[in-house]
């Protein structure tokens, strides 16, 4: 596979042969030139989508060749290379728009990996921009927003089990977004013109719970002066989503297997059973299974509610759908506050990739919105993100150009790549051919500086 399109730019001929060389050794293709100018007049200068400049050249100056790209409405991305006496002007050309700066003499195993780094998050900016070209549109039914394949794979199983009418258990971490699936389940199903009604299990107290789900006669108990439906009667005909479903009390889950098996129910302080057709859609950020282990929860009704198991993935599992989830909340919040914020920083991009988000989908939006409200410019920087998501350690090389903070006080170069090696191995579940691939360098180098962590904590 034909790898992007590189422009060198550098006036020793001895370093552009070499890079040169490098370059097109890792499958780039790669035009050298000596200058600014003899760039900017070749034919190829819009194929370009990556250019290696020095700052320092013949005419034109590195910093100058990024001013006139900036102009261009698609501009390629932007590595600048400086000698040691010019790295306070390689970070203003971060403010004005580079992408990463090398100083010499340089570490080719290091160019090679800002390189890919650096393709990457252009990539991902590229398909933002395909996404707001559509206008916002989602791919995912009941609003999900993501483009990722694990999604791709879940809107599949939605469509596949939605045409079923079996009972549902969804699992997912907190924040994953299960009542969006659940709400895409009822859409897409023959009940879509039916109620779909959605209860949070852990918000009813346990005493409260069975007359809430299967109503009650009046005069049951104390206070019940009338007769009053449950929620499994008022979605009959259509679909229920009990959430957390692990909190409902053992005695409460016979009844609700009772209903699975029979379709039938009966209201508490009555003699007589109802009839009731109505989808059960259970979800729950518990292991259910263990759970049945620790007797805590009903076995047959476990196996009953797990006809159809549909697995939400975690949003660090969802690759770019990181910056199109913030891209789709930040247009959100363009529409109700009256502010000049026109996006996001490469640096707020790059900690928006490489941070975990425990709270998944929930903290990403929680997070858009603060940073959003706090930017005081026309883009959010990651200083406007909460704190926890500023000190997260796993941050690779783009993130610490950020325009703000003093240049003695960010890592090393040494420390961040051993920070972005761990992070791409903790991403590909320790799969050393995938991650030297993202590395953009040789399963060979890899191994070497893995050895040599392990040598200097030993």
């Amino acid at each position: 596979m034909i790898k992007a399109h590189i422009a060198v730019v550098e006036d020793d001929p001895g370093l552009r042969e070499l890079l040169h060389e490098e370059l097109e050794a890792e499958g780039y293709q790669v035009q050298a030139y000596e200058s600014a100018e003899l760039f900017l007049q070749s034919e190829r200068r819009d194929t370009a989508q990556l250019v290696i400049s020095d700052i320092r050249l013949p005419g034109a100056s590195g910093m100058e060749l990024l001013a006139e790209l900036q102009r261009q409405s698609e501009r390629p991305a932007f590595i600048l290379i400086t000698a040691f006496g010019t790295v306070s002007q390689a970070v203003d050309a971060l403010k004005q728009g580079a992408d990463d700066f090398l100083t010499k003499p340089l570490d080719l195993e290091h160019l090679l990996m800002s390189v890919a780094r650096v393709l990457d998050y252009h990539q991902l900016q590229r398909e933002v921009a395909h996404y707001r070209s559509r206008g916002g549109a989602v791919l995912g039914p009941a609003g999900i927003v993501g483009e990722s394949r694990v999604m791709r794979q879940l809107y599949h199983t939605i469509e596949q089990v939605a045409q079923a009418d079996g009972a549902v258990l969804i699992q997912g971490e907190s924040g994953t977004g299960k009542e969006l699936v659940a709400q895409a389940l009822h859409q897409l199903s023959p009940r879509a013109e039916q109620p779909f009604l959605a209860v949070n299990c852990a918000g009813i107290p346990a005493e409260l719970m069975e007359s809430e789900f299967f109503g009650h006669a009046a005069g049951a108990f104390t206070g019940a002066q009338r007769e009053r439906s449950g929620l499994l009667k008022e979605a009959d005909g259509g679909t229920l989503l009990l959430d957390e479903i692990g909190e409902m009390p053992l005695p409460l889950q016979a009844k609700l297997l009772r209903v699975l098996q029979e379709g039938t129910l009966r209201a508490v302080g009555s003699d007589r059973e109802e009839q009731v057709d109505v989808r059960i859609i259970a979800a729950t950020h518990q292991n259910l299974e263990e759970r049945v282990n620790e007797n805590a929860f009903r076995a047959d009704l476990f196996y009953r509610l797990e006809t159809f198991r549909i697995e939400v993935p975690p949003l660090r599992e969802r690759g770019n759908d990181r910056l199109v989830l913030a891209q789709h909340f930040f247009e959100q919040l363009q529409q109700q506050q009256d502010k000049h914020v026109v996006g996001f920083s490469n640096a707020a991009q790059a900690l928006l990739q490489t941070y975990s988000f425990p709270g998944n989908v929930r903290e990403l939006q929680n997070a858009i919105e603060r940073a959003y409200t706090f930017c005081d410019g026309e883009r959010i920087e990651p200083e406007h993100f909460p704190e926890r998501m500023r000190e997260h350690g796993n941050t690779p090389m783009g993130v610490v150009a950020s325009t703000s903070g003093a240049v003695e006080a960010w890592p090393s170069l040494q420390e961040v790549q051993e920070r972005y090696v761990q992070e791409v191995l903790q991403a590909t579940n320790g799969n050393k051919q995938s991650a030297a691939k993202i590395l953009g360098i040789t399963r060979r180098t890899l191994y070497r500086w893995l050895a040599d962590d392990t040598t200097k904590d030993s």
